[in-house]
């Protein structure tokens, strides 16, 4: 099932990603760490970095270099407007895929001829 999850993750890790950040903006690490904290635990950090370096390339985080008590400073990820009209599409499409895969799950559960 692992790798399974994994290849279903590779295509919803952005709005994934995006979501946790249109709750308040974070640097890389605090975004694995929340992944972790929703139960994403295999979630590798290197993962996540790449991941943030695609999103800023398209367009849809804005990024603030913040001073670090450790080391150089952090990249604070904000979404924006381009990444809000991304999500919204994103979760019109979870939702549509979602209701489909429940569907199809339901109806294989019951026996041919019932629920017909």
């Amino acid at each position: 099932m692992a790798k399974q999850m994994t290849e279903m993750l590779k295509g919803t890790l952005e709005g994934i990603v995006l979501a946790i950040l249109a709750m308040r903006p974070a640097y890389g690490y605090e975004i694995t760490a929340r992944l972790r904290e929703q139960g994403f635990s295999d979630i590798a950090e290197g993962t996540v970095y790449a991941l943030l370096i695609r999103i800023e390339r398209r367009g849809f985080v804005d990024v603030e270099k913040v001073p670090s008590e450790k080391g150089p400073p952090r990249k604070v990820y904000s979404i924006n407007s381009l990444g809000g009209e991304y999500l919204e599409e994103f979760w019109g499409a979870w939702s549509f895929l979602a209701e489909r895969i429940e569907r199809l799950h339901h109806h294989r559960e019951q026996p041919q001829g019932e629920g017909e």
